[in-house]
């Protein structure tokens, strides 16, 4: 009876949470083969355009062809630009709730006159480019942490660092709080802005649309700039002698967080805040893109549709790619999620056991937008912080008691 009242309470509760926002925008369905057209969206529109196939047979080729050879997809050039810029902190929110409104406000008077310090950010200009020069600026804040010293010998540990992905529609001070948490132990930390997230979000949006939409080409793509872009800054951390680097992705940010780790076996430590293994899935069942379902679903689109034409930026296609390299994984999950829904983050559990993946599992009593409400912010940073410690101290003793005397 007890569990029965609370996972009412919960639900109510996750539901108010995701329904609070008024600035969602239903738009119809876009194919966006041209975001695509280094590898044959061009092509494919062209069919489309003459009739020799239909938009969403051409999508789903399309996906199955990434998914077959990813490296084509998500490989890149190191950029040259790579700079640390001192800059005034930043709100960029994505709602228009007022007290969020007065809080940016705050933000930029506070920086006006003299109250808000700069911090560092480093800034590079992204090897995937798309219409909007404002996303082609990669942002991320710097947390750079002292190097740790061995208590024994005195020599110092390896250099370690998390690069740390929020969810969708963050603003730029969601998840600054592990920045302080990783260095305090001895871990710095790249805090990454999204594409089309704060500072990087296009003037004509009021929220992070353009990173998950009802324009299939252009999220498919968005996804494939994140990945780059945390790929760029592992490059960034080992020109500057890191040689432990993990990665921590929330919601959307796991998503992006896992496909960059299958891709890139430099990532040893990961940590998924909310997993799923299919994106179309939660597109199509998740409380917070209800309206993106809706365009797919008035455009006659059905559930097995979506995770088709959204097969490339799925954990699910990567995951004997992730299992082929030893590393710590990370997975939170939450029984009463409305976004990623249980039996999808379960899937992850299952498909991990099936590759042999290496990983702790830890459940939140909560939901997906609640994991942000108290008590349950501080449970899942426990559970993060313990295990980011905990494997980062592994890998240290690991590394020093291989290195010569």
């Amino acid at each position: 009876m007890l569990g029965k009242l609370y996972a009412k309470w919960m639900f109510a509760w996750e539901t108010a949470l995701t329904t609070r926002d008024s600035n969602r925008v239903e738009r119809p369905l876009v194919w966006g083969f041209e975001y695509l057209a280094e590898f044959g969206g061009d092509a494919a529109a062209a069919r489309v355009a003459a009739g020799e196939i239909a938009p969403l047979d051409a999508m789903v080729e399309l996906n199955q062809r990434i998914a077959e050879t990813p490296h084509s997809f998500f490989d890149y050039t190191t950029p040259t630009d790579f700079r640390i810029e001192m800059r005034h902190p930043e709100l960029h929110p994505t709602n228009v709730r007022p007290e969020t409104l007065e809080q940016e406000r705050e933000y930029q008077r506070q920086a006006e006159v003299g109250e808000l310090r700069k911090e560092p950010f480093l800034r590079f200009t992204s090897p995937v480019r798309t219409p909007y020069p404002e996303n082609d600026v990669v942002n991320a804040r710097w947390y750079e942490a002292k190097q740790a010293v061995d208590s024994k010998t005195g020599k110092p540990k390896p250099k370690q660092a998390m690069i740390v992905m929020p969810q969708w529609n963050a603003d730029a001070i969601s998840h600054n709080a592990f920045g302080s948490l990783f260095s305090s132990f001895g871990v710095s930390v790249l805090r990454l802005s999204k594409p089309y997230h704060d500072v990087r979000r296009p003037a004509e949006l009021e929220r992070s649309d353009y990173a998950v939409s009802s324009n299939v080409g252009r999220t498919i793509a968005a996804c494939r700039q994140a990945v780059v872009d945390i790929r760029s800054c592992i490059d960034w951390l080992e020109a500057q002698g890191y040689e432990q680097i993990g990665v921590l992705g929330t919601s959307l940010g796991s998503c992006y967080a896992f496909i960059a780790a299958a891709m890139d076996p430099r990532l040893k430590v990961c940590a998924f805040n909310h997993a799923s293994t299919w994106f179309g899935d939660v597109v199509w069942t998740g409380q917070s893109t209800r309206h993106i379902h809706a365009s797919f679903e008035h455009a006659g689109l059905a559930q097995d549709d979506v995770r088709k034409m959204f097969v490339a930026i799925s954990p699910m296609a990567y995951m004997e790619q992730y299992a082929a390299n030893p590393k710590r994984t990370l997975v939170v999950y939450a029984p009463y999620d409305l976004t990623f829904i249980k039996e999808l983050s379960l899937d992850v559990l299952k498909n991990f056991d099936k590759h042999r993946v290496d990983y702790v599992a830890k459940m939140l009593p909560c939901g997906h937008y609640t994991t942000g409400e108290t008590p349950y912010k501080f449970i899942d940073g426990w559970y993060i912080g313990s295990f980011v410690w905990g494997s980062f101290r592994k890998l240290a003793a690991e590394a020093m008691s291989v290195k010569p005397s």
